[in-house]
This record gives C-alpha cells, sequence and structure tokens, in this order.
C-alpha cells in the first residue's frame, strides 16, 4: 500500500509515492547534509514517519536553523562525554545559542585539562554514532528516569517554562514530555537527556565541534539559585568552518572591550560597585565626552530640544506609562520613603514607593503635558542623554553590553499621524548618518512586531498594523535589506532597529525607533489641531547610539582600540630623543593644547625605543620625535601608527596636519604619504 507526499526542496515542490512506513531518513539519509526536515510546517527529527498527503521540507546542516540543530546535539554529547567522566555531575540543561552551544552541570570547576578529556570523548561517541532517539514519556515515567537528576525534575515540575533568559524550555515543548536515548548500534542505551529536540539522526553528523571555555553560571539566570559550571563549545558544518570561526574569536579576544579597557586604562568593573556597573577612568572619561559632545550638538543642529529628567520617580508614574506591570522584572525594586512609625514600630503612614528609572518617556510624557501644544509646534523632538538602570541577571551582565547602569542618548517625537511617516524616514536617515560619522559602514534594518497570541502587547490590531505599515514603508526607503522579527516589538509598539556589522563583521543592534500609539492616550496628550479640536499626538521613540556605554563597548572592538584621531584619548605623544629636548617637544605640545588638541610629552627615564613602544601600546595616533637636528630645523618627525614615519617636518606645517586630520574627523589612520594606513 502506498500513498503521496509532496517535498519542497529548494523552493521547488515534487509530489513522491511513499511506503506508509516511509520517514524523513527513508527520503533524505543518503545526504548527510540534511539533519531534520520541516513537516506540515513543524521543524521534526528525520526518523519521524510521514502519513498521505504530508508537506515535507529539507533542513539542511548549513542553514542557521541547521546549525542549531547540530549544536543543540553536539550540547547532547558534551554532557553524554562529561557524565561518563564524571558520573557525579547533574545535568542542567543545554541549549544551541549564537554560534555554539552550552550546557550547565553541577559539577567541581572544570580544568583545560577536564575540557580535554570530555573532548576526547565526545569524538569517541560521535565515531560510534550513536542514533538519536526521541520517546513521548508520561509525567510519572519522566519522573522515574529522572530520578537521580534533581535540576531535570524542576523542568518535569514546571513543564519546562523558562524564566527569563534561560533557555530551560529547549528541554520540554508545551505540556508534551519527551526524552531523547542515544543508542549504539547493538541497541543499548548509552545515555538519555529529557529534551525537546529536534536532534541529528545520530551522532555522526556532527562533523566539527569543539569546547571553547567554562564558567560559572546560575541555574536558571538567577543569583538566588545554585552556582553550576556552564561548558561552553562550538559547532559547525565542516572542519573548515570550525577553523575559520576560531580564527575570527582569537581575533575577536583581542579586541575584547573589557580587555582592551584595561589595557588602554579606559575603564573598569569594580566588584566593590556589583555587577553591570562601570567606572571611567581619565582616558575613558575623554572619550565618553567627545561621543556624547558630539552625539548632542548632531540633536541640536537637527532641531532637538534638550531635556534633562531624574533618575528617580513614583511608582504611580511607570503604572501610567504601562511600564508597571508588563516592565517590573526589568525594574529595580522599589524604595519606599517618606513611612512614619511610631517609638513601637507601628506604621502610622504609608511611605511612597520611588523606582529607579528603566527608560526616559514617562517624564518626557510630562514635560510635553506640563503646557498646552498647538500643532504648529509640531514635531516636537525632546533629546536627553538620560541616566537608566535595569535590572539584569548578575549571570546575564557583560561588561559594556549588558549593563545595568546605562546612558540613552534617547529622544521622543510628538506628531501628528499625519507627520509620522515623514519623521520616520528623517529619524532612520539622521541616525545611519551618525553611525557612519563614527566608522560603521555595513547595516541592515529589523522590523519588530507583535505576537498576537501574546497578552505582553497593549494596543488594538487596527493600532498595531497602522504603525507597522508606516515604519514598513520608512524602513524599505532607505534600500537596506529589511528582516523580520515577529514577536520582538516593544509591549506599545512596533520598532525598526539598526543592525551594524563591525569590523569582524559580527553584528550589533544599535539604534532603534518605535511607534508608540499606547503612551499618549495613558497620559492624555493633546493639542490643538488647525480647526481648535484637541487631538492626540503620535510619540516616537530614537535611540542613536543604543546606550553610550555599550557604544563605546561595540567602537574599542571595532577599532581594536586604535580609535580615530579625534576620538583618540590621547591623540598626540612627543617623544625626545633625549631628555634635553622635552622643552623643544613642550613648547610645541603647548602650541597644539591651545587648537584643541590632546598631547603628552614622555619626559620620563626610559630609552626612546621604550617610549616608542609604549606610545605604540597605547595606540595613539600620532607620535612626533624630536632630536637635535629636528630642534635645529625647527622640525619635528613623526611616526605614525601602522609604523610608517616622515621625518623633518616643520613645526607650523606638523601642527597643520594634525589639526587638519583631528577636525576633519577623518576615521581613517594618518599615515605617511607613502606609508599604508594600518586601517585598510
Amino acid at each position: 500500500m502506498s500513498s503521496t507526499i509532496t517535498i519542497v526542496h529548494n523552493a521547488e515542490p515534487e509530489t513522491k509515492v511513499i511506503e506508509d512506513t516511509t520517514t524523513g531518513l527513508d527520503l533524505f539519509g543518503d545526504d548527510k547534509s540534511i539533519v531534520a526536515m520541516h513537516l506540515n510546517g513543524e521543524t521534526v527529527d528525520l526518523a519521524t514517519q510521514l502519513s498521505a498527503g504530508d508537506v515535507v521540507e529539507p533542513v539542511s546542516m548549513t542553514s542557521d536553523e541547521g546549525l542549531s540543530i547540530v549544536r543543540h546535539s553536539a550540547a547532547h554529547v558534551t554532557a553524554q562525554a562529561l557524565q561518563d567522566i564524571f558520573p557525579q555531575a547533574r545535568l542542567g540543561i543545554g541549549p544551541p545559542i549564537t554560534d555554539g552551544f552550552y550546557y550547565d552541570f553541577q559539577t567541581e570547576p572544570l580544568s583545560a585539562d577536564d575540557l580535554k578529556q570530555v573532548e576526547k570523548k565526545m569524538q569517541a561517541i560521535i565515531k560510534q554514532r550513536q542514533r538519536f532517539v526521541r520517546r513521548v514519556v508520561s509525567e510519572e515515567e519522566a519522573l522515574r528516569e529522572e530520578a537521580n537528576e534533581p535540576y531535570k525534575l524542576e523542568l518535569i515540575a514546571d513543564k519546562g517554562h523558562p524564566s527569563d533568559d534561560d533557555n530551560s524550555s529547549v528541554e520540554v515543548g508545551g505540556n508534551e514530555l519527551t526524552m531523547y536515548d542515544n543508542v549504539t548500534r547493538n541497541g543499548t542505551v548509552a545515555w538519555r537527556d529529557l529534551c525537546r529536540g529536534p536532534h541529528v539522526p545520530n551522532t555522526g553528523y556532527i562533523k566539527a565541534v569543539a569546547l571553547t571555555k567554562t564558567s560559572a553560571a546560575y541555574w536558571r539566570g538567577d543569583q538566588h539559585n545554585a552556582q553550576l559550571q556552564r561548558v561552553y563549545g562550538t559547532a559547525w558544518a565542516t572542519r573548515d568552518d570550525l577553523k575559520a570561526y576560531q580564527t575570527r574569536m582569537a581575533e575577536a579576544a583581542k579586541r575584547d572591550h573589557r580587555k582592551l579597557g584595561q589595557e588602554l586604562d579606559l575603564f573598569s568593573f569594580p566588584e566593590e560597585i556589583g555587577p553591570g556597573l562601570v567606572v571611567f577612568h581619565p582616558k575613558g572619561g575623554i572619550l565618553r565626552h567627545e561621543i556624547e559632545s558630539y552625539i548632542t550638538k548632531r540633536h541640536i543642529d537637527a532641531g532637538f530640544d534638550l531635556v534633562d529628567t531624574p533618575i528617580i520617580s513614583k511608582g504611580d508614574l511607570f503604572h501610567t506609562s504601562g511600564h508597571l506591570p508588563y516592565y517590573a522584572d526589568t525594574m529595580f525594586p522599589p524604595m519606599t520613603v517618606d513611612e512614619e512609625v511610631d517609638a513601637e514600630g507601628n506604621v502610622r503612614h504609608q511611605g511612597q514607593e520611588y523606582y529607579l528609572k528603566a527608560m526616559n518617556c514617562p517624564m518626557h510624557n510630562l514635560i510635553f503635558r506640563s503646557r498646552g501644544r498647538s500643532y504648529r509646534e509640531l514635531p516636537l523632538r525632546f533629546y536627553e542623554l538620560g541616566r537608566d538602570f535595569r535590572y539584569e541577571k548578575s549571570g546575564v551582565v557583560q561588561g559594556l553590553t549588558r549593563m545595568r547602569g546605562f546612558t540613552q542618548d534617547d529622544s521622543h517625537t510628538y506628531c501628528t499621524p499625519e507627520q509620522a511617516g515623514d519623521e520616520i524616514k528623517m529619524l532612520l536617515g539622521f541616525f545611519l548618518s551618525i553611525l557612519r560619522d563614527f566608522g560603521l559602514k555595513e547595516f541592515y534594518l529589523e522590523l519588530s512586531t507583535r505576537d498576537a497570541s501574546s497578552s505582553k502587547f497593549i494596543g488594538s490590531d487596527e493600532d498595531w498594523e497602522a504603525a507597522t505599515e508606516i515604519l514598513r514603508v520608512a524602513a524599505e526607503s532607505t534600500g537596506l535589506e529589511l528582516v523580520a522579527d515577529p514577536g520582538g516589538a516593544a509591549f506599545y509598539g512596533p520598532k525598526v532597529s539598526v543592525q551594524a556589522k563591525d569590523a569582524l563583521g559580527r553584528t550589533w543592534q544599535m539604534s532603534t525607533v518605535q511607534y508608540d500609539f499606547n503612551q499618549p492616550a495613558r497620559f492624555g496628550l493633546e493639542y490643538t489641531a488647525a480647526d481648535g479640536s484637541h487631538q492626540q499626538p503620535v510619540m516616537i521613540h530614537c535611540a542613536k547610539l543604543g546606550s553610550v556605554e555599550r557604544f563605546i563597548g561595540v567602537l574599542t572592538e571595532h577599532y581594536a582600540g586604535a580609535f580615530p584621531a579625534w576620538l583618540s584619548p590621547v591623540q598626540v605623544v612627543g617623544i625626545p630623543v633625549a631628555g634635553e629636548f622635552n622643552g623643544y617637544l613642550d613648547t610645541i605640545a603647548t602650541r597644539l593644547r591651545e587648537k584643541g588638541v590632546r598631547v603628552e610629552v614622555d619626559e620620563s627615564d626610559d630609552r626612546m625605543q621604550k617610549k616608542i613602544r609604549n606610545a605604540t601600546r597605547q595606540k595613539v595616533p600620532f607620535m612626533l620625535i624630536a632630536g637635535e637636528k629636528d630642534r635645529e630645523a625647527q622640525a619635528v618627525s613623526f611616526r605614525f601608527r601602522d609604523g610608517s614615519q616622515l621625518n623633518g617636518v616643520p613645526i607650523d606645517d606638523a601642527i597643520d596636519r594634525i589639526v587638519e586630520h583631528i577636525t576633519s574627523r577623518d576615521n581613517a589612520d594618518p599615515t605617511s604619504p607613502d606609508g599604508v594606513s594600518a586601517g585598510e
């Protein structure tokens, strides 16, 4: 007995006659680049049985989804190998992540030698081509089979529903509990794990895998839970892909902003002030000042009004805005003030709850509402470098790129509905030009919309559809690629975000523009229209850099700490051949400072070559070297970051050359006319 199914391959459907017992392995098993399949729109294992009328599409190992499946399977192999070596280890979760995977264990801290042992065991498991076999189990069966795994028992109890910032939902899908057995060729179950799947057909499909590091991690990202050992790894379709990734990661490690921040004396993260908070040192303070000054000037020149708001507010403000309760989990807990307690400890007067500000928009609404507004004032644009605080769990904060305290270059436009489309187009062009000014050049846009089935989002279907269409049209007008992000919208409206590529080809979310039709209504915002009626404005949220701190982290890695001369904390270092030329260079330095150049003269007792090495390590763009011949000729010699040199340059010409390069805000490295720029 046979029937037909439809196979969609490379967007070309074909109808194929199948036997009743046909599976995806029967269809695609000869092609080892196919790791799973879409069955009537759902991603499933290749071992899944097919029925008449099914629509099947193969999932390639080289696709994003296929790589995610390979990495998830590699995480299972990691856990199996580690438990073989350390039987006392208890299992947490093991999801795929960008470019790799991790698995959490309750075990003793793991050394580099331990990871090598685990990797060796993984290769043995991969060579055995153990099959991943899926089983649907009852809750009683799952509890019995995972009796020795306390963290799995917790997942079974809550059906795998994740807490914020964890990936426990990879263990269970919906209310259905599934186990995956790793089965050897002789039919023995070598290992099993509670998991939703899907997985590759067998471990032999994992062609290129490596473990990368270990770290401590709180169970489910909550610092109140047990601390586990997290093993990170990466997996790719080919060994060449793995090698290319490892090369990129080696370069990324050199550019890590936390490492460079320490080496260049820019900023640090003292344990005494807690995770997710940063202190900027003098050089980092200069870098930050240059960025903030430039971004503020660009806003003022573009017609934005500069405002400033406090970092703390009564809780009622955030109830009005809708952030409480929608956003409560990411806000710091309230503090109670003005509470009156008598001598016996009885509360005579309930205090007022205050919250640290997590966003600037509610206070900007109060500024708009502070007096009557006319249509003639619109669009009205408020801009603030606002200090905000959000409660990120300590297990997920990371340097400057994910913080608890940060500064947003935040603006809010209030306009008529008819003005919204043009305003959004203006904002898109505005922040793309700002990012280009800082040397970022490659972008695509992402349109984040709501999940209509989620209660997280507020507003009518009509409002969401209209706002989404306005954003889509504006985004398409830029000519950049527009990628869909279903469900990624803020609770109050859809948004477009800029995804920018850095020098290593990594993508960072930068600027965002969000359409908000909810807060104006919640705050009762109005303007007087031309006909005298009172109308509700549209509110448009926009951040250009995202946050100043995160942007500094991205720029530090993009430039590997060798900032363009206009941003460099120290732009020029004078290096005397001997101490007797200190005064000569001091005179030149004074003239440069009068023109706003940040300059130092190295008057230490170090030899000249060491001074050059020190300035090179500090990535200073201009080194001015002077000896007897230079002093006699009233000249200096240049040494640039790329190692090229220019000798005997008259002082006036040298100053003009430096000032011209800095004031032009040229992001390319200065270099000798015969040299090659290090940035090219």
